[in-house]
């Protein structure tokens, strides 16, 4: 397998720091470019690539290389529109993004691949290939919740992974989510019903991010609990759908579970 062409988007923030270090010790990578906002870029110029803070003149420079993108639902939208226009692949893992930017998301990969995940762990995708198993042979009188906690920067609730689990439950019992969803409580809110699906958010510390589905049945419970403890989980997801977007066509957005098939 060749050499896989990585360009990282916010190269100095905390994921785009990570990628940037984990591209350039993996020699399945090249680190071919990095980018950071209008004034920030002082912190590039260390880094053997095409640096700056403008992406079309840096994807100018690096025809191919995939682009991977974990800065905030309104750039991410501009990253998809400026790497379809150059014909980049891109990966993004940004959280938050509301129905109508993902939708934008999906039109750009008609003329890019896109590769676009609100979690980048292969074990929390995983889990949500496994869980749907689980709530068809429970049945229904089990109840669902989530717990989701994470650290105390992060700018979204419930957390983008969170709301997947959600709609990976819904799904398996046919239901809509946002027709079952309760998105924590407060006051008198009555009994709950057996159809919804509640979740919770904690924020705290540097939880980079613990994800808990609770099963509550009669006499008994399951809880199934996924932690990441390092923002490397993340990255090494990011890089490896890199590698394997590269031999995939335009056309459609693609997602983990994609890669993980």
């Amino acid at each position: 397998m060749s050499v896989c062409d990585v360009v990282i988007m916010g190269a100095l923030g905390r994921m785009g720091a990570t990628l940037t270090r984990l591209a350039q010790a993996d020699p399945a990578y090249r680190l071919a470019g990095a980018l950071e906002r209008s004034g920030c870029t002082a912190g590039l110029a260390s880094l053997d690539c095409e640096v700056g803070d403008d992406m079309h003149t840096v994807l100018a420079k690096c025809p191919g290389a995939v682009v991977i993108d974990f800065t905030s639902p309104e750039s991410s939208v501009t990253v998809a529109r400026i790497a379809a226009a150059s014909g980049n692949p891109v990966v993004i893992g940004t959280t938050g993004l509301s129905p109508e930017q993902t939708k934008v998301l999906t039109e750009s990969a008609a003329r890019t691949p896109i590769f676009f995940a609100p979690n980048m762990s292969v074990g929390i995708n995983v889990l949500l290939q496994t869980l749907p198993d689980l709530v068809r042979k429970l049945g229904p009188a089990y109840n669902l919740e989530i717990m989701e906690i994470h650290h105390n920067r992060k700018a979204d609730a419930p957390s983008g992974t969170a709301i997947k689990l959600g709609q990976c439950l819904a799904a398996a019992r046919g239901q809509d989510y946002d027709g079952v969803k309760r998105h924590s409580r407060d006051g008198i809110i009555g009994p709950r019903t057996g159809e919804e699906i509640g979740v919770a958010a904690l924020r705290g510390g540097d939880v980079v991010g613990d994800h808990t589905v609770y099963f509550f049945g009669p006499g008994e419970r399951i809880e199934v609990t996924h932690r990441v403890n390092t923002r490397d989980t993340f990255a090494q997801g990011a890089l490896r759908a890199a590698g394997w977007l590269r031999g995939q066509k335009s056309g459609r957005l693609y997602a983990m579970s994609d890669m993980l098939a």
